[in-house]
């Protein structure tokens, strides 16, 4: 196996509302919605960076499609990092998620490796970790 991500999928109890959350919110680019003329076929797609994308589609589909038992989520068992260039640009970011329905988990502050970073849940409680590291330079 080559190392490589191109593709993470959360699962969202309401489609809609996500794509508003990270579309309308946060402005990632998507075309929107598709696949709703397949059954369990609803997702939508944003671009993250070349050859990374993140997908919300329903739990629903998401344990028709695997198999697995549908459950409620627990705990975070992971995290997804966004690093910004500085700490205005972070604080923006943290105030922008909160606008647009994110739950602040942890406000932004200095962390003990020099940094600034905070967490927001999105609709879903998926936890993101917004991070400004100084020794780390962030293309646009």
């Amino acid at each position: 196996m080559k190392p490589r991500i191109s593709l993470l999928t959360l699962g969202v109890d309401d489609l809609d509302r996500v794509l508003a959350f990270y579309r309308d919110g946060l402005g990632l680019p998507t075309r929107g919605i598709v696949g709703r003329e397949f059954e369990h076929g609803a997702v939508a797609f944003f671009q993250l960076q070349e050859g990374l994308q993140l997908a919300v589609w329903p739990r629903t589909s998401m344990a028709a499609d695997t198999g697995l038992e549908l459950a409620r989520p627990g705990p975070p068992q992971f995290t997804i990092g966004h690093n910004v260039n500085g700490r205005a640009e972070l604080d923006e970011l943290m105030t922008q998620a909160e606008r647009t329905g994110a739950t602040i988990v942890k406000p932004a502050e200095t962390t003990f490796w020099g940094g600034y970073a905070a967490y927001f849940q999105d609709p879903d409680r998926h936890v993101w970790e917004v991070a400004w590291n100084p020794k780390l330079s962030i293309p646009e």
